[in-house]
């Protein structure tokens, strides 16, 4: 089970979300989200624990309890797949490129198609 948590404290690493995790069960990673600008947290990660019912009590015990100013919310991450970002929308945005030609005179007065 894939976990999403939240709110943690901004000088936690890698290593220190899987030393959170690992007392309730086997991680297969525990990754916490860097700023791809500055390169430092984003206060958020991601943990991967294959045994879902170790998932399920480590979501129990760490679910709110507080590891700095902020308490950690504890979830299962949602399942948007791969690359779900940039999508929808499109229609829209390119419709202004270059659409008019139709109603356009060429430099000889004539219609352009």
């Amino acid at each position: 089970m894939k976990l999403f948590v939240a709110g943690l404290p901004y000088d936690l690493y890698d290593d220190e979300l899987m030393e959170i995790f690992e007392k309730f069960g086997t991680i297969a990673s525990a990754k916490v989200t860097m700023d791809k600008e500055t390169g430092k947290s984003r206060g958020f990660g991601f943990v991967d624990m294959p045994n879902d019912e170790e998932a399920k009590e480590a979501i129990e015990h760490l679910n709110d309890i507080s590891l700095g100013k902020k308490p950690l919310v504890v979830k299962q991450a949602d399942d948007r797949g791969g690359s779900g970002g940039g999508q929808g929308g499109g229609g829209g945005f390119r419709g202004g490129q270059g659409g008019g030609g139709f109603n356009k005179r060429d430099d000889r007065g004539g219609r352009r198609y």
